[in-house]
Formats: C-alpha cells, structure tokens, sequence
C-alpha cells in the first residue's frame, strides 16, 4: 500500500510539471478544500474551444473552400486588358478567347481549357459540394454531441454535488452527536460504549463524505474536458 501511494504521489507530482516528490499533507481528508462551484449562466459559446468542434469547423472551412477551387476551374487564368502602353483595352489572350468555339477556350499552347464540355469541370464541382455536405453535417453532429457531453456533465456535478453537501450535514449531526455522548459520559450518565458507537458512525460517515468529495471533484473533471477547458472566459 506505501508503494502504490509513492508511485500515485510521484506520477501526481510529474503531471504538475514537478520532479517526482511526495505530495505535501497537511488536512485530514474531510477538512480539504471544497471542490470549487460552478457558477450559473454558463455561455454555450465555451464548446467552441473543443477539439473536435475545432477540427471539424476547419473540415468544413477547407471543404468550402474546395467549392471555390472548383468554381474556379470553369474560367480561364489570362488578363483581360493589355499590359502595355497605358491601354485599357482587352488583352490579346482575351480577344483570342472571345473569338474560339464555344466550349473550348483557348490561346495558343499556354490557355486551354475546357469548359462545360465533358462535365469533368461540373464533376469537380459536385464532388466539392458533396465533401462540404458531409462536412457541414458532421460539423452539426459534432455540436449536438458535444451539448449531450456538456447536458450529461452538468446532471452528474448536480447530483453528486447534493449528495457531498447532504453527507456534510450528516457528519456534522454525527460531530454534535460524540459531543454530546461525551459529556454525558463524563458526567456520568451514560456508559463510555455509546461514545465509542458515536465515533464509530462518525468515522464511517467521515469516510463516506471523503469518497463524496473525490465523485464530485470527478464529476468537475468531466465537466472540464467536456467544455474544452473549464468555463473561465479566453480574454
């Protein structure tokens, strides 16, 4: 049991960025510092730093932007008014352009592109539009289970936040409950058996609201991973 703590302590101690050390003690279990609140008004706007809302927003921007690529494909890539002398007239490749068959646009060995022609270019383009549906639906996806993540996390710290804030109250009735037994022992109207009892219920629910504790600090964890970082705001 001493070993398994020292290898706990020390992985503990390597995940805060600290040498491998003993963690420092100085509260019993019962007496460590609450697990912090969570406060209301939450913005839905905090799933936005989730990694796979971000993977899957940038999907469906680089999807997107494949729709532009291949709309672009239908237009040749000439200059449209000359580059010399001032002239605002149309270029050279633009007038040949002008003046080919329909469906092939062409200028010498450099410009030749088919368009609407084939249905290779429109092939492209419903393809792209295909990759940016499926991606914008897996975008959606991607944002609906992460509300379910955020919905199941908030109910599990609810609850077990009740159940650690209900086992408090039955630790401290059990506190008042030794000290009472006590004086009654002292002052001689009871026997020392029902101190004993009290201290042993007492333990045990001191116990119980340590194991409460360490669910709800769980449950906070969750709730951390779940938003993509806890709820404070990015500046």
């Amino acid at each position: 049991m001493e070993r398994r703590i020292a290898q706990e302590e020390n992985a503990i101690s390597m995940l805060l960025g600290n040498y491998p050390q003993a963690v420092p003690r100085g509260r019993p279990l019962v007496e460590q510092p609450l697990p912090p609140e969570v406060p209301p008004g939450l913005p839905s706007s905090l799933i936005e730093r989730r990694p796979d809302i971000r993977e899957a927003e940038q999907t469906l921007v680089a999807a997107n932007a494949e729709i532009g690529v291949a709309k672009a494909q239908f237009f040749p890539q000439i200059a449209l008014t000359g580059s010399g002398g001032g002239s605002f007239g149309r270029s050279s490749a633009f007038s040949s352009l002008m003046g080919s068959q329909i469906g092939i646009w062409s200028y010498g060995a450099q410009v030749s592109q088919p368009i609407f022609t084939g249905g290779a270019l429109r092939g492209n383009l419903r393809v792209a539009q295909s990759q940016h549906q499926q991606a914008l639906i897996a975008y959606r996806q991607t944002i609906q289970r992460a509300f379910g993540d955020v919905s199941d996390a908030l109910i599990g710290y609810q609850k077990f936040h009740q159940v650690r804030v209900r086992q408090e109250d039955t630790v401290k009735d059990l506190q008042e409950s030794v000290r009472l037994s006590d004086m009654r022992y002292k002052g001689g109207t009871t026997t020392y058996l029902e101190v004993l009892d009290g201290q042993r219920s007492l333990f045990s629910a001191e116990l119980t609201l340590a194991e409460a504790r360490g669910i709800e600090y769980q449950s906070l964890v969750q709730l951390y991973r779940v938003l993509g970082g806890g709820w404070q705001q990015q500046p």
